[in-house]
Order: structure tokens, then C-alpha cells, then sequence
């Protein structure tokens, strides 16, 4: 695949990653075979569900230490996001609108704006995808390494 559509199939993946309702991390991704973009997700909730995607944990309830609390309420009460554990990566999303079209993942290639997590990474391997590109490090790197032992080869761009 030539570099240009490498780059621009990562900008679709960011630009649809904006759709996503989340606050903390804002993912998208695209499945492109033969050229075609075929399946495209984000990272949000169910269908039907609430667009919330995170919970607000205070600091004076919260039982882990050293952690940081970036955000503040009106009561000035310090809190942090947690991710609903409901909530679905943008890979799976993809993958999952691929699995109800006519189309396969088989020999395709997918471009996500963060790495995929290890379930992402299985998920990704299961449909056939060959290629995975993404821009930013999620912060385990386990998918990654799944995936270099499966053979599929991961660019980081």
C-alpha cells in the first residue's frame, strides 16, 4: 500500500475517533481491504446505551493512593475518570460491524490512532486482518507483542 493512502486512512482513523463520546481517550479505527475501507469503529457504549463512557471516582473515596485527580467539581472535590467497563474499544466495534456485513477481514489491514489493547489485538487476529498500523502507544503494549508472535506485522506511525 502506498504511503499517501497509509496517511490518509490514519486521518480518516483520528477524524472518526472524534465521534467517540469519551473524555479520557478518543479512539477510531478503519478495516481497509482491496483498497476499500470496509468496517470503521470508535470506542463508546452499546448501542442504545448512554454515550457515557466514564465514571467519576473522588479522591476521598477512592482506595488507591498516589494516583492524580485532574478534575475538580463545583464543590471543589477532587475526582478522576475510570472507564465503564461496558464500554467497547473502537477495533471491536469495527470488527463487530464487520462481522455482520458481507465483507471478511481476511488478508485486510486496520489503522487505529492508539495501539490495540491484548483482547483488541486476539480480536484483530481472529478476523484475518495481515496489517496493523497505529499512531500513539496505549499504555500495555501486550497487544503489540501478541500480535508480532501471531506474524502480523505492527507499524507504529
Amino acid at each position: 500500500m502506498k504511503q499517501k493512502y497509509i496517511d490518509a486512512y490514519m486521518d480518516m482513523a483520528e477524524r472518526f475517533s472524534l465521534l467517540s463520546s469519551a473524555v479520557r481517550c478518543k479512539v477510531g479505527s478503519i478495516v481497509v481491504k482491496d483498497d476499500r475501507i470496509i468496517s470503521l469503529g470508535y470506542n463508546g457504549t452499546p448501542t442504545g446505551w448512554d454515550n457515557c463512557c466514564e465514571y467519576e471516582v473522588f479522591q476521598e473515596d477512592d482506595k488507591q493512593k498516589n494516583i492524580e485527580y485532574p478534575y475538580t467539581d463545583r464543590d471543589d472535590r477532587n475526582y478522576r475518570l475510570v472507564t465503564k467497563p461496558e464500554v467497547l474499544h473502537a477495533e471491536m466495534n469495527a470488527l463487530m460491524k464487520l462481522a455482520k456485513s458481507n465483507e471478511s477481514g481476511n488478508n485486510a489491514a486496520i489503522f487505529i490512532t492508539h495501539s490495540p489493547c491484548l483482547d483488541c489485538a486476539k480480536g484483530i487476529y481472529q478476523a484475518g486482518i495481515k496489517e496493523v498500523y497505529y499512531k500513539h502507544h496505549y499504555r500495555d503494549t501486550s497487544g503489540i507483542k501478541f500480535l508480532e508472535r501471531c506474524g502480523i506485522p505492527v507499524t507504529q506511525m
